[in-house]
């Protein structure tokens, strides 16, 4: 479901229970798993075939719940969530090894139901709607996706009954709907993102990351590499106006101010800020994200297939427009390579140093 973060203190020692995590199998096994007294149960909702993300997360809701409180792991492959059967036949299942995983990061109890406990008249004929932030990117490419996901993490959330849920950032626009949905649906629970995980070579894991060749992984690359472009294109076209701006003097003549310290570099650069567009950041963004692709496209022997680049508000999943001079934004991206399809993204924010 969600899963490829991380906390950022990947250096600590995971958390090891004294006694494997109690596995669970039907919503009345669940019901009657007591809860901690005077302490909270977080929960880590995941589809299996877990690895070092989903590993952070439950770290995460572990650090959140404290020793006395309860770590629940849900594992459990949404048929609701895939448009075609041969996906859902193709996901990886490996449920011993993700109650290893799930018991070294922490976990108390995993629930891993079969579709006829979630579903036990078969689909459901009411069933959660995205509304249009669900229609758009990952919606738009997958329809009907995100209703399926919001679906059964409603009924994730009443069987769990959590005080808080963690969810990777990942999976950014399926983090955005669960905010909306418990915020205008009125769930009781706390949502918490936790920052993507990423191999060392940049790529975010994820569960699909194992059917890559070493070929596709190499082209994969381009997805991370467009992403620290844009992110770095943004940081040093946001230092040069607070550097031009900062060495104004109040005549506002800029470049005589320069020359007055001697910044000769300085004068170039500010000359530069002032014939670009103050407002272009956006764009400028995307032009650095969409560089790298095409490169890799051109590059590499084995084609990446882009899906969508879209730089967007966190709020709602549209379009930052390119006069857009500040607050937060997220640039996602999604590609086929060979037979997978990967997504990826990184938070950025616009005016931080104004």
């Amino acid at each position: 479901m969600t899963t490829t973060s991380r906390t950022g203190d990947e250096s600590a020692a995971p958390v090891r229970r004294s006694t494997a995590p109690a596995l669970l199998r039907t919503a009345a096994e669940l019901d009657a798993l007591p809860r901690p007294a005077g302490a909270e149960r977080a929960v880590v909702m995941t589809m299996g075939a877990l690895h070092d993300g989903h590993a952070a997360l439950i770290r995460a809701a572990r650090e959140a719940a404290g020793a006395a409180g309860q770590v629940v792991v849900t594992v459990f492959v949404n048929p609701l969530q895939f448009g075609e059967a041969a996906d859902l036949d193709r996901y990886p299942r490996t449920l011993d090894a993700d109650l290893e995983i799930a018991a070294a990061a922490g976990a108390d109890a995993v629930f891993a139901p079969g579709a006829d406990e979630v579903y036990p008249g078969g689909e459901p004929q009411v069933r959660i709607t995205a509304g249009p932030m669900g229609e758009r990117l990952e919606g738009a490419a997958r329809p009907g996706h995100f209703d399926g996901m919001l679906t059964v993490v409603a009924k994730l959330l009443h069987l769990t009954r959590p005080d808080e849920a963690f969810y990777g950032q990942k999976d950014a626009q399926q983090l955005a709907l669960i905010r909306r949905m418990v915020r205008d649906l009125n769930f009781g629970v706390r949502i918490t993102g936790v920052p993507t995980v990423r191999d060392p070579d940049g790529l975010a894991l994820s569960s699909r990351n194992r059917f890559l060749s070493p070929e596709e992984r190499h082209t994969a690359l381009a997805l991370p590499r467009a992403l620290f472009a844009a992110r770095d294109r943004l940081a040093a076209q946001q230092a040069l106006h607070e550097r031009a701006r900062a060495t104004a003097p109040e005549s506002g003549d800029r470049a005589a101010g320069l020359n007055r310290l001697g910044e000769a570099r300085a004068a170039a650069d500010a000359q530069a800020v002032a014939l670009a567009r103050p407002n272009g950041a956006p764009a400028a963004v995307r032009a650095a994200a969409r560089t790298v692709l095409e490169e890799a496209a051109a590059r590499d022997r084995l084609p990446l297939a882009l899906d969508y680049l879209a730089l967007v508000d966190p709020a709602d999943f549209t379009e930052i427009p390119d006069d857009r001079e500040s607050g937060e934004a997220i640039l996602a991206v999604a590609a086929r390579v060979g037979n997978t399809r990967l997504i990826d993204n990184i938070p950025l924010t616009f005016g931080a140093l104004t």
